[in-house]
């Protein structure tokens, strides 16, 4: 039993360490410079930005860039800015009430109301672990040149082991899947050097929008399925409860300046390398006249002929550093969630194990993972109004958020993004049921 203890309290040592340093900076006693007094305030938005990375958006980007060129880009332009505003109100709502958004809504929504969201919402995150474990899997295929069904396998041994950093402290997973995040970077500035895209086509198309007929309609939305993601929006205000205390007003509007940082980097990271996705589809498939490059899998084959091994080897360690992490994220979500709506909650590990469910189903019955992938995001798109609206509810409440209360601007440009969102699903399933 000694053993067991000495081993908690070292693997804890680093969030001790952390809140510290953190409860210095906030009190300003701290000597330290500018960027090491920002650490220990890093990480909630780094592991909320791997869902926007997911193997998802490696499906809606590709075709998207594939069969448009860069025509969409500007859908991932907005799409991000969409994102930066809506991870900072979660992340806001957090830090003021010491609450998630799944808690805030069981408190104030009648009970039939949060029911009925908490079921919605874990279809939600079904169809999320959905694509993030089929591209997962697809990256072990695709690098290992295993069968599919084993690579699934392989994919839940490897994000047990990764949930299993949860119990030795917030740190040291904050860090596992920062370095992923990293990873999936890293990988798509070796693509962007090899693709040596039209850069003036670049920017003209990712400020000005344009459609072209309705399957560009359904990939923009899945784009933005795949962009701003409704169990990431509950998971982050989770990350932020309670994770640095504050002792007054003051130290409450410093932590959430520090917060606004994490967003920002990390968001701007994700839309970064959202963008180079759809732009080495672009000028890699799209410019050659490949446009039926509509899957995962033909890109990665594709890459070899036009760009070499190395340019599809990097794509699929991209591929599966993104599902590795997406997946393990997606089932903390979950677990928020399911605790936030009702006040239960399962082991990790039985979670993990029912929603691995799906994407094995579809792997047996053979069905084509790409198009399953692109498929899923559009229902997490349908799902977004669901959390943004009562997100933007609640933080406009001063009895809600306190100090941390929303400016009327910040209010407004944030019913205009929900509205948006709204009519474009609505616009859309219009066009799939009577467009023809």
């Amino acid at each position: 039993m000694a053993k067991i203890k000495n081993t908690t309290v070292q693997v804890r040592k680093d969030d001790v360490n952390t809140l510290h340093s953190a409860n210095e900076i906030l009190k300003g006693t701290s000597k330290k410079g500018f960027f090491a007094r920002l650490l220990p305030f890093m990480g909630p938005a780094f592991v909320a930005s791997v869902a926007y990375v997911d193997p998802g958006n490696f499906a809606t980007n590709i075709q998207g860039g594939a069969q448009f060129g860069y025509m969409l880009l500007w859908v991932i332009t907005a799409s991000n800015l969409m994102a930066m505003l809506i991870q900072t109100l979660s992340a806001k709502l957090g830090i003021a009430t010491g609450k998630n958004l799944a808690e805030l809504c069981r408190e104030h929504f009648p009970k039939w109301v949060s029911v009925s969201m908490w079921v919605l919402m874990e279809l939600v995150a079904m169809a999320t672990d959905l694509a993030e474990f089929l591209g997962a899997a697809l990256g072990f295929n695709l690098l290992f040149h295993i069968p599919l069904f084993a690579a699934a396998l392989l994919t839940a041994f490897t994000t047990f082991i990764i949930l299993g950093l949860e119990r030795r402290g917030f740190r040291p997973l904050e860090a596992v899947i920062t370095a992923l995040v990293g990873v999936i970077a890293f990988c798509y500035i070796i693509e962007t050097f090899l693709d040596r895209p039209d850069i003036s086509q670049v920017f003209f198309h990712a400020f000005v929008p344009q459609f072209s007929g309705v399957e560009s309609v359904l990939l923009a939305t899945g784009i933005l399925g795949a962009t701003v993601m409704p169990h990431v929006i509950f998971l982050h205000s989770s990350l932020t409860q309670n994770r640095i205390p504050t002792k007054n007003d003051g130290e409450l509007k410093k932590l959430f300046r520090f917060q606004l940082f994490d967003v920002t980097i990390a968001m701007g990271l994700a839309g970064l390398v959202n963008g180079a996705m759809l732009i080495m589809a672009s000028s890699t498939f799209h410019a050659q006249g490949l446009q039926n490059v509509g899957s995962i899998e033909e890109a990665y084959r594709t890459l070899t002929p036009l760009l070499g091994s190395a340019a599809s080897t990097v794509f699929a360690i991209s591929l599966l550093a993104s599902g590795l992490s997406s997946s393990t994220v997606g089932t903390m979500a979950g677990q928020v969630i399911m605790q936030g709506f009702i006040h239960r909650s399962i082991p990790v590990w039985v979670r993990r194990a029912f929603t691995m469910g799906p994407p094995l189903i579809v792997i047996a019955l053979g069905l084509n993972p790409t198009r399953t992938l692109v498929l899923s995001q559009v229902v997490l798109s349908f799902g977004l109004p669901f959390a943004i609206i009562p997100l933007v509810m609640f933080t406009r409440r001063k009895d809600v958020m306190g100090i941390l209360v929303n400016h009327k601007i910040t209010t407004i440009i944030a019913s205009m993004v929900t509205a948006l969102i709204v009519s474009l699903n609505l616009f859309l399933l219009y066009q799939l049921t009577f467009g023809g």
